[in-house]
């Protein structure tokens, strides 16, 4: 009999891996990036890039967690039990991920509640780094906590790991059975509104009209593999994690189709959305679309809400469909994030779950303090780029060479994958993981190199990229070593593992 915890339906089991792709990048960072690289034809090999890459290495992950039924590091380890460090590298990521994309989720839950009487004021950009972060005069400061980061902070903690501790199938499922369709409804809601505004043909026109000469820019195709990467949270953990808790009959390749196309189709709309508001936006002032184009921390609360205070009506109720679909869609991804290490944490040392949450949790939430501070956002933007180029895509490489090159794993996974689903993996899948996926995600890794070697991230001192953003990724890697050197107290997966590596 099997004491793991188990999913109730496939349906809470797609819900939740579909909830995990969808974060916040899908809203702030897609609709940039598209438009970037060639509007329309961006779409083509944005397509192409989540056939050959995203959803093989979904169902790659998928086939890992469900024939293996662990946690990451139990999970390579009963591969090969030299590839037990790849599964804690991985968690040592997802709880550096955690530990700041909390904060961003606190800031998401402050403008929610400022959104209903518009109180960051006509000066948008001044109230986010003035008023509300007190952003330090110079990066590497702390400054001192601001109790406006830090009490919205504690909110999102309680709500993560209350979901966590009442476990798999009455915690996690049932939130984002709760979570993901409500996110769906208000964004929805927020792009029929933006189709309704002046000036959104123009927005739609500058995201759809395609750039042909796009096509053939080398750069242009890594960034649409870099962003079904990045947005389909493969290569840390986490679809390895939330698979092992399917039931045994479960058809996988399926299951990879729908959470590929449901993270597509939310960043489609999402395009849709921010681009019609942006229309909006530059008819008011007067100026070309391309003017008015961001991402990322400015786009949500820089040009949101200057753009929230501009709407003909409802500006309060808008404002707050939009952060709080922020609010959502984090929450749905941080808590896929932290379920990784706890999951670890349980089989590691062989500890409840609710120790596991109280251990696990407790530490980052403290951790997370640090970004509420007055410093918080030099060290978040550092932290995170470098987490993620050298973090999240460094391992997810090394994860695919050790599976298809070195324990030469496909031919068993596919066989597992064929048994269960409809939809039968063929000789392109194995050529998609051993070949075009290491090749991209290779030339990924030594562009980026090359690029922050010769210059400094963001322009920051050396001292400062060094201590925050070269350093943790190389911790993250340290880390994963070390707490794969501890003997393992699961007896289950200590006995299985042998299994697997005399095959």
């Amino acid at each position: 009999m099997e004491n793991r915890p188990q999913w109730g339906t496939r349906m809470g089991f797609i819900l939740a891996a579909a909830g995990s792709a969808i974060g916040l990048g899908n809203i702030w960072r897609f609709p940039a990036v598209a438009y970037e690289n060639g509007g329309g034809a961006f779409f083509l090999p944005y397509l192409f890039a989540l056939l050959t890459a995203g959803i093989p290495l979904l169902i790659l992950e998928f086939a890992i967690g469900h024939k293996y039924r662990a946690s990451a590091p139990g999970s390579f380890a009963k591969i090969n039990r030299k590839f037990q460090g790849i599964g804690w590298w991985q968690l040592v990521i997802c709880f550096v991920i955690a530990v700041y994309y909390a904060a961003v989720i606190a800031w998401a839950l402050s403008y929610a509640v400022f959104s209903i009487n518009l109180r960051w004021g006509d000066d948008t950009e001044g109230f986010l780094f003035g008023q509300y972060l007190k952003l330090a005069d110079t990066p590497g400061q702390f400054g001192g906590i601001v109790p406006g980061v830090f009490i919205p902070l504690i909110v999102v903690w309680l709500v993560t790991l209350f979901v966590l501790y009442s476990g798999v199938r009455k915690g996690i499922e049932v939130a984002n059975k709760i979570m993901l369709p409500a996110l769906f409804v208000l964004f929805a809601i927020l792009v029929i509104r933006a189709l309704t505004l002046e000036g959104a043909a123009e927005g739609l026109n500058a995201f759809f009209k395609p750039n042909w000469d796009t096509i053939l820019n080398g750069k242009v195709w890594v960034a649409a593999y870099g962003q079904i990467f990045f947005s389909l949270s493969i290569g840390f953990a986490i679809m390895v994690t939330y698979s092992s808790y399917l039931s045994k009959k479960s058809d996988i390749t399926n299951s990879a189709f729908i959470t590929g196309f449901a993270n597509s189709g939310f960043e489609l709309l999402a395009g849709i959305g921010v681009f019609g508001i942006l229309g909006f936006m530059a008819a008011q002032q007067g100026v070309g679309v391309d003017e008015v184009v961001s991402g990322g921390v400015g786009l949500a609360f820089v040009v949101f809400p200057q753009i929230i205070n501009t709407l003909p009506a409802l500006n309060g109720f808008f404002g707050f469909l939009f952060f709080a679909s922020l609010v959502l869609a984090g929450l749905t991804s941080l808590i896929s994030i932290v379920e990784t290490y706890i999951a670890g944490l349980q089989e590691k040392f062989n500890i409840s779950r609710a120790k596991a949450v109280l251990y696990g949790g407790g530490l980052t939430t403290i951790v997370s303090i640090v970004f509420s501070s007055k410093g918080g956002l030099f060290f978040l933007d550092v932290v995170d780029y470098f987490i993620n180029n050298f973090g999240v895509a460094l391992a997810g490489l090394v994860e695919v060479i050790a599976v298809a090159w070195i324990a030469r794993q496909l031919g068993k996974l596919q066989e597992h994958a064929n048994s269960v689903s409809d939809i039968r993996l063929g000789l392109w899948w194995k050529v998609c993981l051993a070949v075009i996926t290491p090749i991209v995600l290779g030339y990924m890794m030594v562009d980026n190199i090359i690029t922050n070697i010769r210059e400094n991230y963001g322009g920051y001192e050396t001292w400062f990229v060094s201590a925050y953003g070269w350093a943790v990724a190389a911790l993250a890697i340290l880390l994963g070593i070390v707490f794969s050197l501890f003997r393992n107290n699961a007896p289950e997966i200590a006995a299985s593992d042998s299994k697997e590596v005399s095959r």
